[in-house]
């Protein structure tokens, strides 16, 4: 039944409630999927990396996740959204402006039936969580005022070169293919991680040879956000509630079972126990790979993909890490680089690989963008519109997108750490790390002393702001 005058709020006619343009189907389910993926950060990593960790970085490891989804919301509406998606170019970004009037945010977005609102919340989940993610490689020593710092300038500097380039105008825009994010995210992520690791410096002796989770099951209560949580994440990139999203939601969850269940069976075989923590580790790594191929793959190949996502990246945390002396030199404290960035690489490929024709069309607009077929069907389709050399300048881009994303990451948060140990230290000092949660915040996850007394706070040694500003 139609809507009536008189079934509306006062001075409210049917087409200002409803502008003819919005699909309330797609609407919702976009405004369910970005609630999905802010709830992976908030609460599923203050979870995960406050439970991963020593019950002496448990608060400092929290924080560090939910400060910088608060940060990055600030930085998103005020600047960084029309940086990585604003209609005025500016080389390999957009023109920084705000995206908070209501003018932007209640208007259509360009091509699809949802409003421009809908897209700035969507995308900030997505930037957040990769500031996040990169975070896990720091977690145990970095100085939470460097932290502070960090967020907002890696946002501005690389996350958004990412999204611009491969997602809206930029130069490999129209020949990526990266569903959800495996390159602008979890490629990004896993690298900035492991670079950003390397300049602030490994944990003290203790933590780096002896670093047990303070609470498994909590830990997988974090997990367990981020698993479900995955369905916002990949289910959301087409912008409605339509058959690529089915697809995507379903293939998201059986790369990730496959992965977890191989990674298990890894372990089973070379330790000869399953290990909860590993679990979780392949979990991940499914997460990650299917991501930028979860909508436009049979089903068939994201299990495939699951099968390489619990393998490869077991290899290279499990043995390939601690025989190398170049990853042993780099204190990355939950192995980002392993879960996020091999995975994610791995996954990049086997998009260009496994990518079916007709799911490509459906996704991406082939009027404007030339994504070509993955190499395998470009070998064996019967179809005479699809060619082999379209399948090897597919993988071809997917392998230079891969270079320009991870080059672009080593530099800018190299620049971006060198600029802020000059004004605060990047890690605490050595009697701080010994302390942890205490010295850094006052405050301790369990209160272990007896009705609710506790020891007085141990007073931080670590400079917080720089000698310059502080009162003599």
């Amino acid at each position: 039944m139609s809507e009536t005058v008189d079934s509306l709020p006062s001075g409210l006619l049917p087409d200002e409630a409803s502008p003819d343009w919005l699909n309330k189907g797609d609407n919702a389910w976009q405004l369910t999927a970005a609630a999905l993926v802010g709830l992976q950060s908030v609460p599923g990593l203050v979870i995960l990396y406050g439970s991963m960790v020593k019950k002496k970085w448990a608060v400092n490891s929290a924080f560090m996740a939910l400060y910088a989804f608060a940060a990055v919301l600030i930085c998103w509406v005020t600047w960084a959204h029309q940086l990585s998606f604003g209609d005025q170019k500016m080389g390999i970004m957009g023109r920084p402006n705000v995206a908070v009037t209501q003018k932007y945010l209640l208007e259509k977005h360009p091509n699809k039936m949802i409003p421009e609102a809908d897209y700035v919340f969507y995308q900030f989940v997505f930037a957040a969580i990769t500031v996040i993610l990169l975070g896990g490689s720091l977690l145990g020593r970095m100085n939470f005022y460097a932290w502070m710092l960090f967020v907002p300038l890696w946002l501005t500097f690389s996350y958004t070169v990412g999204a611009y380039t491969i997602w809206d105008k930029g130069f490999l825009a129209s020949h990526i293919i990266d569903f959800s994010g495996g390159y602008v995210i979890h490629l990004s992520s896993g690298v900035a991680g492991f670079t950003a690791a390397y300049w602030v410096g490994p944990r003290n002796d203790s933590d780096r040879q002896h670093f047990p989770p303070n609470n498994i099951i909590h830990m997988l209560a974090g997990a367990g956000f981020l698993w479900m949580g995955w369905s916002g994440f990949n289910g959301g990139s087409p912008l409605a509630a339509n058959e690529i999203t089915s697809l995507a939601v379903l293939n998201t969850h059986l790369c990730t079972a496959t992965s977890l269940l191989v990674w298990m069976f890894f372990d089973l075989i070379f330790y000869s126990k399953s290990s909860v923590i590993g679990a979780v580790q392949g979990m991940m790594t499914g997460l990650v790979c299917i991501t930028p191929a979860a909508g436009i793959v049979d089903s068939w190949a994201a299990m495939l993909m699951g099968v390489l996502a619990g393998s490869i990246p077991w290899y290279t945390m499990m043995v390939l890490h601690k025989k190398s002396a170049f990853f042993q030199r780099v204190d990355d404290t939950l192995g980002v680089f392993h879960t996020h960035a091999v995975a994610g690489l791995l996954g990049g490929l086997s998009s260009g690989l496994f990518a079916k024709p007709n799911l490509v069309n459906l996704f991406y607009n082939l009027e404007s963008s030339e994504q070509g077929p993955g190499l395998l069907y470009s070998i064996v389709s019967q179809n005479e519109s699809v060619h082999f050399k379209d399948g090897i300048k597919q993988m071809g881009y997917q392998l230079f997108g891969a270079m320009f994303i991870a080059v672009w990451n080593v530099v800018v948060t190299s620049l971006v750490c060198i600029f802020v140990g000059r004004i605060v230290n990047l890690k605490m000092l050595e009697d701080d790390l010994e302390i942890g949660d205490d010295a850094v915040h006052g405050e301790e996850a369990y209160a272990l002393w007896g009705d609710g007394q506790r020891h007085p706070p141990l007073r931080s040694l670590t400079p917080k702001i720089p000698a310059f500003l502080r009162r003599t």
